[in-house]
């Protein structure tokens, strides 16, 4: 696995962590309900834009990604 992998993995974690602690979700939860509606490929292919920004912003930008696929997490 390359350093940049590793980086987005990291990166992919600590999303999944927080979204999973902000909507009182466990962590398999969060992860399933991001896999499902779409926020780890979001993730996956805006990294390099959402990993400038606050980890607020990139929750709310989750969640807003998720919504449109079909999740009705608010």
């Amino acid at each position: 696995m390359s350093k940049e992998d590793i980086k987005i993995l990291n990166y992919l974690i600590m999303c999944i962590n927080e979204f999973a602690k902000q909507k009182s979700l466990k962590n398999q939860e969060a992860y399933n309900y991001l896999k499902e509606y779409k926020g780890l490929n979001f993730l996956k292919e805006c990294y390099e834009a959402e990993h400038t920004v606050s980890l607020n912003d990139a929750i709310y930008d989750l969640t807003e990604v998720c919504k449109k696929n079909g999740g009705n997490l608010k």
